[in-house]
């Protein structure tokens, strides 16, 4: 039988080339890369690249509508509800008022073209961040807006930056809306974040510019205060309380009259471990932000309160804005604070920790007037005669802290004597910065007069004289004939 002559097998470790000899095996050919994308995690968004390689939309959408989530977190109950049955949410009666946002957001993000949302942002320890609602108490919830890790190193974000920017929907499982491109960190470019000076690097200096705490309606207590007790931008005052000594109406008046006499600050008034019906008043009567944490949550929701609503008061002030926090009260920060410290084993006095009220002295202690524009005003309440040692403690160890004191008599309260402030103890340390020259020798000769007077006689012949008269310059002028 005829042999036949078979060519060589090919060697199939090697791919059939032009080129390709066992000796020298081919590249591998280079393949078009597939658009491929890779799962997100629940909470992970776009990185800054995907974002911002973006085009730039329009203001409004395909159909010309704009959402925003800020007036749809400002919206009553009510009007949420009305919402909820246009869009046909099912039992949206039933669900917790940031469920209830984030469902009307959810369906309206389908027909809308575009929605924005701000809100502060608070720093996870992870790297990424949210956008916490003020009007939901800095609460997380479904509502909030996820802020990726590669978007807060690019814009040096901080705890408290208040980010306003444009949000796209959540994807394949997901959770939250994201945040899609950065437009304003505290109303400015977010450019200009990392030019701002660190709170903690700024010079802090007495106050020089007082606030004036005359209103058009002659309230007899906040004249009272802006002799005796004035305060200035920068302050940081302690207001000493004994149980029912109207307090609650005295923090009221103060922030009305900073709202009506100074619009250029921002007013901050902080509830913790409060009544939920106080929190009520206070949102009604008080022309301000309102930040509330009710007696009935846990201590930890006390402290995330404080310490969101401080870092956005550092963070404006970085800006160069004069910034009030009012706090209702110290003793009941401190308290949470004790809690949640882990126990250090050496304990003081009335079951204090003595780890427990470093924090709390910082929050206290942030209040400052800054060279060259900026100031934090914290005044705060400190409860005493309670009943309770803790209580004398906490107030003990912040006692001289403050630049500012004004002390609340009980036995004033009970005579039904409104305000009932003791003179006498009362004060402001560097006072002659606040007052002019003139003011301030008319002062200290009325202080003088009443030094021989007890509590009761004081603030009696105070209040018969401020009601007589419109204002404190009058009341000086009646005092010298």
């Amino acid at each position: 039988m005829k042999e036949r002559n078979y060519p060589n097998p090919p060697d199939r470790r090697y791919r059939q080339n032009n080129d390709s000899t066992p000796g020298n095996p081919p590249r591998r050919p280079r393949v078009a890369p597939r658009n491929f994308q890779n799962p997100t995690p629940p909470v992970e968004t776009d990185s800054y690249e995907d974002i911002y390689t973006e085009p730039a939309r329009n203001d409004a959408g395909a159909n010309g509508q704009v959402l925003d989530l800020t007036q749809l977190k400002e919206m009553k109950i009510d009007e949420l509800n009305k919402i909820a049955r246009g869009l046909s949410i099912p039992a949206f009666s039933g669900m917790p008022r940031q469920d209830l946002v984030f469902k009307i957001l959810e369906k309206q993000s389908e027909t809308v073209g575009l929605a924005f949302a701000s809100g502060v942002l608070e720093v996870l320890p992870d790297g990424y961040g949210f956008l916490r609602s003020p009007k939901s108490n800095f609460l997380p919830g479904p509502d909030d807006i996820y802020v990726s890790p590669s978007q807060i190193k690019r814009f040096g974000l901080r705890k408290g930056h208040l980010v306003s920017g444009q949000i796209r929907p959540p994807k394949d499982s997901e959770r939250f809306f994201a945040l899609l491109r950065v437009e304003a960190v505290n109303f400015e470019s977010p450019d200009l974040t990392r030019d701002k000076i660190l709170f903690d690097n700024l010079t802090p200096y007495f106050p020089t510019e007082k606030f004036n705490l005359e209103e058009k309606v002659n309230i007899p207590s906040m004249r009272i205060m802006d002799i005796f007790a004035p305060i200035g931008k920068g302050q940081r005052g302690l207001i000493v309380s004994q149980p029912r000594t109207g307090k609650t109406i005295f923090l009221q008046q103060l922030a009305n009259a900073i709202a009506e006499n100074h619009p250029e600050v921002h007013l901050v008034v902080l509830l913790i471990d409060e009544r939920p019906e106080e929190v009520t008043e206070m949102e009604r009567t008080v022309d301000g932000e309102v930040i509330a944490s009710t007696f009935d949550e846990k201590p930890e929701r006390h402290v995330q309160v404080s310490n969101m609503v401080i870092e956005k008061a550092k963070r404006l002030v970085e800006y160069g804005k004069d910034v009030v926090i009012l706090l209702d009260s110290i003793t009941r920060l401190a308290r949470a604070h004790n809690t949640v410290m882990p126990h250090s084993g050496r304990i003081l006095s009335g079951g204090v920790d003595s780890q427990a009220l470093y924090e709390p002295k910082r929050f206290f202690g942030a209040a400052r007037n800054i060279e060259g524009g900026g100031s934090l005003s914290i005044i705060a309440t400190a409860l005493i005669d309670t009943g309770s040692r803790m209580d004398e403690v906490i107030f003990e160890e912040f006692k001289g802290t403050g630049n500012m004191e004004l002390v609340l008599d009980r036995n004033l309260s009970d005579l039904r004597i409104y305000p009932a402030i003791d003179i006498n103890p009362s004060g402001t340390r560097k006072e002659e910065l606040l007052f002019d020259k003139s003011t301030l020798s008319k002062i200290v000769a009325l202080r003088s007069i009443l030094s021989d007077y007890n509590p009761t006689e004081t603030i009696k012949f105070l209040l018969e004289h401020i009601r007589s008269t419109k204002n404190n310059a009058e009341f000086f002028k009646k005092m010298n004939r």
